[in-house]
């Protein structure tokens, strides 16, 4: 089906562009052989309409014109779909090689390849080797989560998805409608930034708590996509990165690492305890709860009351 797609809309961008003339929806049909076969003028006209859209959104310029008897034709014109002659200098060309080089080892290596390729043909020099082994930089964004892909695409193609999600302090996964708007990196863990829409309102997911298939759904998005979205900016307010206050915390000795390093203070217990001085800011409840028994919370006492409230509702299942 896909390969009949893509030569389906193959053949329609070659008509459009090989015309001098707008073309008529009825001389499209007469020309293209998948559109012959089309079983209805509806069914015909359905395929149409999104063959036309896909190439739009993929950058084919197509104009609609209406003749003197009102009838509309449609034609792609050369000049409006001619990309500039593209000029790299060398230090363009190795940032563009060393971006290409970043997902070698990702889900995107095959797309990344054959950009380059592409950055060949359009001037990148020969002498410039962004896969040479002895190189200083070998910049790498790790993927593996098999969520990565499909919510790539979904984000690209503006498609609302449903996935299954478990939350830091939630012992059951439970289904999230979400349009996905973009995902980022941020201290080696992927996150997808989006639109919710049970809660009506923007949320941030971490890719590694998706479990199972994420499913696309055909409807289009019901939010206005931001600009910017801020997935560090978020995450980083939800881990406590922003905090403007101090939590006094237990934590069990040689346990709790990531805890230890964002301490301000440290102070040795006899017990085999350690107690720890660390920032207090949105979200810093659940990142506790991940922790277990190795980690008990002595102040503020609204901190200690939400963490407790998380590890019954875990417990409870």
């Amino acid at each position: 089906m896909a390969i009949a797609k893509a030569e389906r809309l193959m053949n329609l961008a070659l008509c459009l562009l090989g015309t001098r003339r707008p073309l008529s929806k009825r001389e499209l049909r007469q020309s293209i052989e998948a559109y012959l076969e089309a079983g209805s003028d509806d069914s015909f006209n359905r395929m149409f309409e999104r063959d036309k859209d896909d190439l739009r959104e993929l950058g084919l310029v197509i104009e609609t014109v209406e003749s003197l008897d009102g009838e509309v034709g449609y034609l792609a014109r050369r000049d409006s779909n001619r990309l500039p002659p593209i000029t790299l200098d060398a230090e363009e060309a190795a940032a563009l090689g060393l971006a290409a080089k970043v997902w070698q080892q990702a889900r995107l290596a095959g797309a990344a390849s054959g950009a380059l390729q592409k950055l060949r043909a359009a001037g990148l020099p020969e002498e410039v080797d962004p896969y040479e082994p002895h190189s200083a930089l070998e910049p790498r964004i790790p993927v593996h989560e098999a969520a990565f892909e499909p919510l790539m695409l979904a984000c690209r193609d503006r498609r609302p998805v449903v996935f299954d999600y478990r939350k830091a302090n939630a012992a059951q996964p439970e289904a999230r409608h979400v349009e996905p708007w973009a995902l980022e990196c941020w201290r080696g863990h992927w996150y997808l930034a989006g639109f919710d829409r049970d809660r009506g309102a923007e949320r941030v997911f971490r890719l590694s708590r998706i479990t199972g298939k994420v499913r696309s759904r055909g409807a289009r998005f019901t939010a206005p996509v931001p600009d910017v979205v801020t997935v560090r900016e978020t995450v980083a307010s939800w881990a406590g990165e922003t905090a403007d206050r101090s939590a006094l915390i237990r934590l069990r000795t040689g346990a709790g690492y990531p805890l230890r390093a964002k301490a301000t203070s440290v102070r040795e217990l006899v017990d085999g305890w350690d107690e720890l001085e660390i920032p207090y800011g949105h979200g810093l409840d659940a990142w506790l709860v991940e922790f277990g028994p190795d980690v008990v919370v002595l102040e503020p006492a609204e901190l200690r009351a939400d963490v407790v409230d998380r590890l019954r509702a875990v417990a409870k299942g």
